[in-house]
Formats: structure tokens, C-alpha cells, sequence
């Protein structure tokens, strides 16, 4: 029988499962890799158009993942179904978004672009409440809040000081689109995780498609085709393509799978740190005690993404 003051005993909360745990370690992973290549991005511009750059590092790792496959002995065969759902992943993560990515950052500086990718997780959890009826808990919609509240935070400074003129109108709107393509991409590449295809090949197939849905519009406005000899820019698009895309990209919509896209997603609130981290170390970047404040509250949200109720 239990004892008189049993019912007012705090309920422990079950530990965290392997799996979960696991998927966080993969989450600690890309947002590692991504805060990294905002300053590879910078590398990359001058002599070479933006567009020619895109589609240079998701050719070279789609045909990375591809023979990757082929020596895995993975099909790379996909279905009708399978085929579409990787089609419209690659046409809104891999081109859309990052094509207005490149784009909003001539316009506005990359904090304000961060601080837009920071509601990722949030659209996210609108997407597929709206498209898949999926229900989120209250404690993962708060999650998502702070996230943008502390990338916000965080970049403060930097924002304030950029003036919202109708030039950084325009880089705010190009990024809200690239966020919200991200978003798309998020929901196809779950409908091709429906539909049962693999993780890899399918991220090949999209990226694959991207890259072509890209050339394709760059033939047909006539960008000048060109890539730029120097170690500066080739070891720029080998860490962008293996690491940034191969890599982060494989490991990504694999955790995804496992602890779901709007967890997943919350790497582009834990980018930005990252990022400033970088430009401490290579651009002599300097930042304030609201830095710290911002970074607080975006491990705060994480926090409460873990432990909100998974239904």
C-alpha cells in the first residue's frame, strides 16, 4: 500500500534514450560543421558567380554520394513516388534556398540571414502541423520561440547597427524566403522517408536534381561558367562539398528520421554561435556580454526541444 504522502513526490523523468541521445550528439555535429561554413562562404566570393558556386558544391558532392552508394553496393534505383519527394527536396533545400541565401547576404550582413534561419524549427512545426497534421507539444513551440529570441539576442548588435533600410528590406525578404524553401525541403525529404527510401540515396538524387534545376537557370540567363584556380577557392568548395553538404547533409536527414525535423532543425539556431566563434578566431570579430545572454536562451530552448513530449 502506498504511503500517506506518496502522491506528492515528484514523477523522475525517464532518462534520455540512446537513440535520443545519439541524435543530439548528431545535432552537436552538423551545427558544428554549418557554424563553420558561413566563413567558407566568404571565400568563395568574387571571381566566381554565386550561382556557378552552388551548383559547383552540390554537383561535386552529389556524384561524392552517388559512388559512395556505389561502393556501399546501396540502389541508387528510386521509385516513382521516391523520385518526386527527392525532386521537390532538391529543388527547394538545395536550390531555392540556398540560391536566396548567396543572394541576401550581398544585401544584408550574414548575423541578420542567421537570425531569419533561426525560425526554421519554428516553420517547421507550422508546415507539418498544416501539410501533415502533426501535432507538437506546448514545450517544443517554446523551444522554437527561443531559439529565434536568442539568435536575435545574439546578433543584436549587429542588426541594429545595419539600419532596416529598403536595402536591408530586400536581404531580410530574400532570406525569409531561403528559410522558408528550407522548410519545403524539410517536409519532401519526409515524404520520401514515407514513400521508404534511404537516407543517402535519396539526399544524392536531391542534390543531384538541385544542382541540375540550377544549371539549367544559369544556362538560361547566361552566367559566365568559370572556377577560380587558387587554393583559397578550391579548398573552400572541397570543405563546402564534403563536409558542409556530403557530411552535414547525410548526418542531418538521418537524425531527422530519428528524433523528427523540428528538433533536427534547430541546428540553425545553434549555427549562429558557432559562426561567431569563427569570426572571432579568423576575422578578429569581437563581441559583447549580449552574445552571452543570446546563447543562454538558445540552449534554453534546445533544453526544453529535448525534453518536450514527443507525439
Amino acid at each position: 500500500m502506498a504511503s500517506p504522502d506518496s502522491a506528492n513526490r515528484p514523477v523522475a523523468r525517464a532518462p534520455l534514450s540512446r537513440t535520443t541521445l545519439l541524435g543530439i550528439a548528431g545535432v552537436g555535429v552538423c551545427a558544428l560543421i554549418w557554424g563553420t561554413t558561413w566563413y567558407g562562404i566568404t571565400l568563395q566570393f568574387g571571381v566566381v558567380e554565386p550561382l556557378v558556386s552552388i551548383v559547383w558544391r552540390f554537383g561535386l558532392a552529389s556524384v561524392i554520394l552517388g559512388l559512395a552508394c556505389m561502393v556501399m553496393r546501396w540502389p541508387l534505383t528510386l521509385t516513382r513516388d521516391q523520385h518526386l519527394a527527392a525532386f521537390f527536396q532538391g529543388l527547394f533545400a538545395f536550390s531555392i534556398s540556398y540560391s536566396f541565401t548567396y543572394a541576401a547576404e550581398h544585401h544584408v550582413a550574414s548575423a541578420i540571414v542567421a537570425v531569419t534561419f533561426a525560425a526554421l524549427t519554428f516553420l517547421n512545426l507550422i508546415l507539418f502541423r498544416v501539410a501533415a497534421g502533426q501535432r507538437a507539444a506546448a514545450a517544443s513551440w517554446a523551444g522554437a520561440v527561443l531559439g529565434v529570441a536568442g539568435v536575435a539576442v545574439l546578433s543584436g548588435g549587429e542588426i541594429l547597427g545595419a539600419g532596416f533600410d529598403r536595402e536591408a528590406a530586400l536581404g531580410v525578404g530574400l532570406a525569409l524566403v531561403a528559410t522558408t524553401a528550407s522548410a519545403f525541403g524539410n517536409f519532401f525529404a519526409w515524404r520520401g522517408q514515407n514513400a521508404g527510401s534511404a537516407v543517402i540515396p535519396s539526399t544524392a538524387w536531391a542534390m543531384a536534381y538541385g544542382t541540375g534545376l540550377l544549371a539549367l537557370w544559369g544556362l538560361a540567363t547566361g552566367v559566365e561558367w568559370s572556377i577560380e584556380p587558387t587554393a583559397r577557392y578550391l579548398g573552400s568548395l572541397a570543405y563546402l562539398a564534403v563536409f558542409g553538404s556530403v557530411i552535414a547533409f547525410g548526418l542531418y536527414f538521418t537524425i531527422a528520421r530519428v528524433i523528427g525535423y523540428t528538433m533536427a532543425s534547430y541546428i540553425s539556431a545553434l549555427t549562429p554561435p558557432i559562426a561567431m566563434l569563427v569570426s572571432v578566431a579568423f576575422e578578429g570579430a569581437r563581441f559583447g556580454w549580449t552574445a552571452l545572454i543570446g546563447l543562454a536562451i538558445v540552449l534554453a530552448g534546445q533544453a526544453l526541444l529535448i525534453r518536450a513530449p514527443k507525439r
